[in-house]
């Protein structure tokens, strides 16, 4: 498996012991933003032993967007529009090179993307968009499809270079307070389906 992970290790343990706790459940696994695909590696072998789980990865594969007014940080000049660029066809390569089952690679911008783009059961999602509008879309497109028990991790939450991930999770958690146990685990939020 990779060596080196766009997420920190720990943080990438925490990941996969959430996509555990889902495998008994219905509905498919999503990843939004998934750069070079070491993080979609370690979900895919994960689901290996379970055939009937698909994995979506979704990533624009041309880089970050344009910040908007919520991602303003003091550290203003990370992050810029076009970084973390990557290609389909390297996460494609380290699938084969790991020999798992190709996932379902879907390019384009969240904003983009309609319900025929994502499966119609998730049990499980991982957000790692960084920005404001990137987490609140991708939370809009996966939160009609979470099973019961489902859950939902975005990275980032506790990032201060990244504030407008925390923003677009806590605005998500006013409007469904009732339907969502949340914690924190490292930066991550963790999102459980009621």
């Amino acid at each position: 498996m990779p060596k080196e992970l766009q997420i920190p290790n720990r943080e990438a343990e925490l990941v996969l012991d959430e996509l555990r706790r889902t495998l008994d459940l219905t509905g498919d696994v999503v990843e939004f933003g998934c750069f070079e695909g070491d993080t979609s590696i370690l979900l895919a072998d994960v689901l290996r032993d379970n055939p009937d789980k698909w994995l979506y990865l979704y990533d624009s594969f041309e880089g970050l967007p344009e910040k908007t007014a919520e991602d303003k940080s003091a550290d203003g000049w990370r992050f810029q529009a076009g970084e973390l660029k990557a290609s389909p066809d390297t996460v494609r390569s380290k699938f084969k090179k790991y020999d798992l089952p190709e996932p379902v690679i879907v390019k384009g911008w969240f904003n983009e993307l309609d319900n025929s783009d994502l499966p119609t059961e998730i049990s499980f999602a991982l957000l790692d968009g960084d920005f404001y509008e990137s987490i609140k879309t991708s939370l809009e497109l996966v939160a009609p499809r979470m099973v019961a028990g489902g859950i939902i991790v975005v990275h980032d939450y506790r990032n201060a270079r990244l504030p407008g991930s925390a923003l677009a999770v806590n605005e998500f958690l006013a409007e469904h307070k009732d339907e969502y146990t949340f914690r924190i685990a490292a930066t991550m939020a963790i999102m459980v389906k009621n």
